[in-house]
C-alpha cells in the first residue's frame, strides 16, 4: 500500500476517531495524499473552487434558509395546529399530530433539524401536559424530523444528485413512497404506545374549529403547491424552487403573519449563513479528496474487493446498507455522501440498480444516522429542546429506529417504492 492511499484510507479515519473537526480532517488527509503522491497542489485548489461551481448546489443554502424562516416566520405553528383539529381525537392523536405537522413541514424545509426544532419546540411541552413522557415527545420529534430529508423537497437528495449526476428531480420523487410510509409507522406506533399507557384521545374539533385552523394555516399548505407544482410544472428548477420557498417564507412571515421583524431576520439569515458556510465547505475539500481518490483508482479497488465478499446481490446489498447505517451513526450525512459518493456511485452501477432507486437508498440510510446515538444531528436538537440525557432519548427511541429501517429494506428490495410515482411521470 502507497504512502497516499495510507494517508486517505488511515489518515482520515484516524483524525475522525480523535474528533479533528470533519473539514479539517478532510483538508489534512486530502493535502497529505497530494504531497506523498508528488502531485502540484494547486490542483487541489482548483478541485476546491470547481466543486462549488454547480448550479445545482445553490439549492442547499436556499432551502436552510427557507427551513429558519419558516421556523421564526410562525409556519410551523400554524402546520401544527391544523394537524391537531385533524387527528387528536385519535387513540394517539396528540402523537399522530406531531408527525403530521412534521410531514406538513417537511414538504416545505427539507431538513431534519429543522424538522425537529420547529415541531419538537411546540410539540414536546404539549404532549407532556396531556400524558405522555417527555422522552417518547423528543423522541417522536426526533424520528419525525427524519421524514424532513425523505419528502420533497430534500436537501440530501439535492446533495447526492449533484454528487451522482442524478436527476434530482426524480430523486425528490422517489422519496415520497418512503417518507409516507415512515409517517404511517410513526402514527401506528404513537396509537400503539397511548394505548399502552393508558392515554386519552382528546375531544373531536367541531367545524368551527377545523375551518378556523385551515384558514389560519391556509397560506403555509400552499407552500408545498407552490414549491413542488413549480418544478413538476416545469416552471422552475429544484435550485431555483429553493428561492421560490425562501421568498414564500419571506413573503408570509413577513407580510401576512407579521411574526418576522428586522429585529429577528438579522439572527435567523446568520444561522442559516452559519450551517451553509460549513456544509459548502465540506462539499469543497471533499470534491478534491475525491479526485485524488478517483486519481489512485481507490473506488475501483473497494468495488472490486466488495463484489468478491458476497455472491448474491441481496446479501451485498444487505451488507452495504449496515456498513451504511454503522458510517451514518458516527457522521454527518451530507459530509458522508459527498465523501463516499466516489466509493458508491461505481457499487451502485455494479448492483445494476436503477441510479434513482439507488440514490434515495444512499440518502436515505445516511438519514437515518441523524437519529442515531452517539452522533445524530437531530437528536442533539431534540436534547437541547427537551433538556434530556442523549441516553434518555434513546430507548424510546428504539422502536422508531425500527420503523425507519424496515422503510430503508422496502427501499433496497422493492423497486416500486421508490420508481413507481417516477415511472408515471418519466
Amino acid at each position: 500500500m502507497t504512502l497516499t492511499v495510507l494517508s486517505l484510507a488511515v489518515g482520515l479515519p484516524a483524525m475522525l476517531l480523535l474528533r479533528v473537526p470533519l473539514a479539517l480532517a478532510i483538508g489534512l488527509a486530502t493535502i497529505a495524499a497530494f504531497w506523498t503522491a508528488d502531485i502540484d497542489m494547486i490542483i487541489f485548489a482548483q478541485r476546491m473552487v470547481s466543486g462549488t461551481q454547480s448550479f445545482s448546489l445553490l439549492a442547499i443554502p436556499f432551502f436552510i434558509l427557507a427551513g429558519d424562516l419558516m421556523t421564526a416566520g410562525g409556519i410551523s405553528r400554524r402546520l401544527v395546529g391544523f394537524a391537531d383539529v385533524l387527528v387528536r381525537h385519535r387513540t394517539g392523536g396528540l402523537g399522530m399530530v406531531a408527525v403530521l405537522a412534521a410531514a406538513f413541514f417537511a414538504a416545505l424545509s427539507g431538513s431534519a433539524p429543522a424538522t425537529t426544532a420547529a415541531i419538537g419546540a411546540i410539540m414536546i411541552p404539549e404532549m407532556e401536559k396531556r400524558g405522555y413522557s417527555r422522552a417518547f415527545a423528543t423522541a417522536l420529534a426526533v424520528a419525525g424530523g427524519i421524514i424532513g430529508p425523505m419528502l420533497p423537497p430534500s436537501i440530501p437528495m439535492v446533495v447526492w444528485g449533484v454528487m451522482s449526476e442524478t436527476s434530482i428531480s426524480d430523486l425528490f420523487l422517489a422519496g415520497i413512497v418512503p417518507g409516507l410510509l415512515l409517517a404511517a409507522g410513526l402514527m401506528i406506533l404513537c396509537w400503539w404506545h397511548a394505548r399502552r399507557h393508558g392515554i386519552a384521545p382528546q375531544p373531536k374539533a367541531n367545524r368551527a374549529e377545523v375551518w378556523r385552523a385551515f384558514n389560519e394555516a391556509k397560506w403555509a399548505l400552499c407552500g408545498p403547491i407552490v414549491v413542488l407544482g413549480g418544478i413538476y410544472g416545469g416552471i422552475v428548477t429544484p435550485t431555483e424552487a429553493a428561492i421560490v420557498a425562501a421568498v414564500f417564507a419571506l413573503i408570509l412571515g413577513f407580510g401576512l403573519y407579521r411574526e418576522l421583524t428586522p429585529a429577528n431576520i438579522g439572527p435567523v439569515t446568520r444561522g442559516s449563513l452559519r450551517t451553509m458556510t460549513i456544509v459548502m465547505f465540506i462539499i469543497a475539500l471533499a470534491n478534491g479528496f475525491g479526485w485524488i481518490m478517483a486519481f489512485q483508482q481507490i473506488p475501483g479497488r473497494v468495488t472490486d474487493s466488495l463484489a468478491g465478499l458476497s455472491d448474491t446481490p441481496v446479501l451485498y446489498v444487505l451488507m452495504l446498507n449496515l456498513t451504511l447505517l454503522a458510517i451514518g451513526c458516527v457522521m454527518d450525512n451530507l459530509a458522508a455522501m459527498i465523501v463516499l459518493a466516489s466509493f458508491l456511485v461505481p457499487i451502485g452501477e455494479q448492483l445494476g440498480m436503477d441510479p434513482v432507486q439507488f440514490g434515495a437508498m444512499i440518502a436515505i440510510n445516511f438519514t437515518i444516522g441523524m437519529a442515531t446515538p452517539p452522533f445524530g444531528y437531530t437528536i442533539f436538537v431534540g436534547a437541547a429542546i427537551s433538556g434530556l440525557r442523549i441516553g434518555q432519548i434513546a430507548r424510546p427511541l428504539v422502536p422508531m429506529l425500527g420503523v425507519m429501517i424496515v422503510v430503508l429494506l422496502l427501499v433496497a428490495f422493492v423497486p416500486p417504492v421508490t420508481l413507481a410515482i417516477v415511472d408515471l411521470l418519466r
